[in-house]
């Protein structure tokens, strides 16, 4: 009997101490992030970001959207913790049409604005009274309206810069009297065939097998001040910015393995800024 009980109790130490080890290897838990994001590149740039994470403790949720409203409504009402798919003009743009509080916590990477041929197949080729469309939220058509008047199709009336929220009515010049239009952004690539041209999201360019490095007529000037004005950031609502959950996850996106993915996947379509 004695014998037998030892037996147990010589078992039993054995497992605790098992269980000892196997918790001393794990990560404890520290709970899970909730992170609003545009499917492409932010969610793939967010996945890489999720086994960071998971080393650190986090689960990381990535909840897809294919608009820009509800990103920015579900993390001013606690919804969900972060968003991850805008840049600083339209935030604040955002914040101060809706009455949101989002704030930046950090910069992670720019996607160049591309024109991209429809009917049209150049630049050059294109003809008088052309149509052409570009996104209709304020920050977006400002950066399509600076592209085209970079690229000598129109000229902005005195003033616009990669900070106002200039609209069509903003064009001062229009010597091929082009006809533009105002699309909802998540339109654009699927309106191409329809138009000449279309200047055209980096993120939905993307969703549409389209890559601004390699397939736009043009795009913006990287040596101008569009890299940081349009850099991608990622959200959080103002109080949050510095919990240690937060700053878990920009460290994530910051990362060395974050930028080699983006240097090894897009092409120059997705830079990254940090």
């Amino acid at each position: 009997m004695k014998k037998k009980l030892a037996l147990v109790l010589a078992i039993v130490l054995v497992v605790a101490l098992l269980a000892g080890c196997g918790s001393t290897n794990s990560t404890a838990s520290k709970g899970k992030i909730r992170v609003a994001a545009s499917p492409t590149p932010h969610a793939e740039i967010l996945a890489v970001a999720k086994d960071i994470l998971a080393a650190e403790g986090y689960e990381l949720e990535i909840v897809e959207y294919d608009d820009y409203v509800q990103p920015n409504l579900v993390v001013d009402s606690g919804e969900l913790d972060a968003n991850y798919f805008q840049h600083t003009p339209y935030l604040n743009s955002f914040n101060a049409e809706n009455g949101t509080n989002i704030v930046s916590v950090g910069l992670i990477h720019y996607e160049p604005f591309g024109i991209y041929a429809g009917k049209t197949a150049s630049l050059d080729a294109l003809a008088d009274g052309a149509e052409l469309i570009i996104p209709n939220d304020g920050s977006n058509e400002t950066r399509a309206l600076l592209l085209l008047q970079q690229e000598g199709l129109i000229t902005l009336k005195e003033g616009v810069n990669a900070s106002s929220n200039a609209t069509i009515f903003d064009i001062a010049e229009n010597p091929k009297n082009l006809v533009i239009t105002e699309l909802d952004a998540a339109q654009l690539a699927r309106s191409l065939q329809d138009v000449d041209l279309a200047v055209i999201n980096g993120n939905f360019a993307l969703a549409a097998g389209l890559n601004a490095g390699t397939d736009a007529l043009a795009i913006e000037d990287a040596s101008g001040d569009a890299a940081q004005t349009y850099a991608n950031l990622l959200g959080v609502k103002a109080g949050n910015e510095n919990s240690e959950a937060v700053q878990a996850l920009l460290k994530a996106l910051q990362s060395d393995a974050v930028r080699d993915y983006i240097n090894s996947t897009y092409n120059g379509a997705v830079v990254p800024i940090f």
